[in-house]
């Protein structure tokens, strides 16, 4: 019996004869197609076509991943989308009629997503205190006045003959009171604004009523008057003055006389009280030589001078006017501040609590006054 595969192409394998091993016919003829089909593959590549299927496949994965390619028409840009583009290439130094294509606002949606910063440095105005505190003499106490025994007037020695018989002198004595006075105030502030702050808002707080307390104290010890405030040296009625010789004009001599109207000790510790207008004014004054009154300070931490003098420069001293006190001369030892109470500030979180409020009050108890009016002298604007 004769077997014949006509199904397979030309080439295959033909099974003949009942006595072969059909599993060395089957094996044989899988070979033989394995070989067919090796042989068609190096055709294909041999001939290129799967070369160029690689280079097709490779053009269109490259125009697929093309930006902004999807057919659609590229639309040419705007001026605002170039203008745009320069500033984020030069900055601010983009041609001016580029930025002009810009418009600057808040964006609904990034201004929320990307707030300020808030910074922790406040920005504080300048608060200028007058110097009297480190020039006079203060003390601490516990009581609501301190009183200091005084004397007016001293003996009277005469002198006398062997058999005189001596004379009485009377010695006056006196006292003087210097009353310690409050200052205070208060503050509220909300509680969120405490909390949300960590603690900066109070440090704020606690600073602004430092400054206020320490200028409204100066003030108060230079000009002040009443039962409600110290005694300041320049409201003393007991200091003697010296008069300008003209109501509007300072005079280089007028600082001289007023110098050496006090008393040498007194002179020689003494210091030199105006504002900056005022030391304007002097430092443009000369002598009879052409020298200058007022000198620099040639040392670092030295004062400025006036006739060998240190200057200290105090805000709450009045101007140059007719009738005025612009400058005050004299040893500020003379003059005593007593501390009872430094500033004490106290959180009260329960009183407005109710609504959502914290007070915080600061109160100050300090007195000021002149002890010795022979220390001091003024100049007064005027001709007598």
């Amino acid at each position: 019996m004769t077997m014949h595969m006509k199904a397979l192409p030309p080439g295959a394998i033909e099974i003949k004869g009942d006595e072969d091993d059909p599993a060395s016919i089957v094996t044989k003829a899988l070979e033989d197609l394995t070989k067919s089909l090796d042989d068609r593959l190096k055709d294909v590549v041999t001939k290129g076509d799967l070369a160029g299927l690689e280079t097709r496949i490779k053009a269109v994965e490259t125009k697929a991943n093309r930006p902004g390619d999807g057919g659609e028409k590229k639309e040419d840009a705007t001026a605002e989308r170039k203008a745009f583009g320069t500033y984020l290439r030069f900055g601010i130094n983009s041609p001016a009629d580029e930025l002009k294509a810009l418009t600057v606002s808040t964006d609904t949606q990034g201004g929320y997503f990307a707030p300020a910063e808030m910074s922790a440095e406040f920005i504080r105005d300048l608060v200028e205190v007058s110097p009297i505190r480190p020039l006079a003499s203060v003390r601490t106490t516990g009581a609501p006045s301190v009183i200091y025994p005084k004397r007016t007037s001293g003996t009277n020695a005469l002198w006398k003959g062997e058999t005189q018989s001596q004379a009485e002198s009377g010695l006056g004595l006196g006292q003087a009171e210097i009353p310690v006075r409050e200052i205070n105030t208060y503050v509220d502030i909300s509680n969120q604004l405490l909390a949300a702050s960590g603690g900066q808002a109070e440090a704020e707080v606690r600073m602004a009523l430092a400054e206020d307390f320490g200028k409204k104290e100066a003030t108060a010890f230079v000009n002040g008057s009443g039962p409600l405030q110290p005694e300041g040296f320049m409201g003393n009625a007991d200091i003697a003055y010296t008069a300008n010789g003209h109501a509007t004009t300072l005079a280089a001599d007028a600082l001289i006389t007023l110098l050496y109207a006090l008393p040498a000790s007194y002179r020689n510790a003494g210091t030199w009280a105006m504002n900056g207008t005022t030391l304007a004014t002097i430092r443009k004054l000369k002598d009879g030589q052409g020298n200058y009154l007022w000198q620099p300070a040639y040392t670092a931490g030295q004062p400025e001078t006036i006739l060998g003098r240190p200057v200290a420069e105090m805000i709450d001293m009045p101007d140059v006017a007719a009738d005025a006190f612009p400058i005050a001369y004299g040893d500020f030892a003379g003059y005593r501040i007593v501390d009872r109470i430094g500033l004490s500030i106290l959180v009260n979180p329960f009183l407005l609590a109710t609504q959502g409020m914290t007070r915080i009050h600061a109160t100050r108890r300090v007195g000021g006054g002149v002890l010795q009016a022979a220390r001091f002298r003024k100049l007064k604007m005027a001709t007598s």
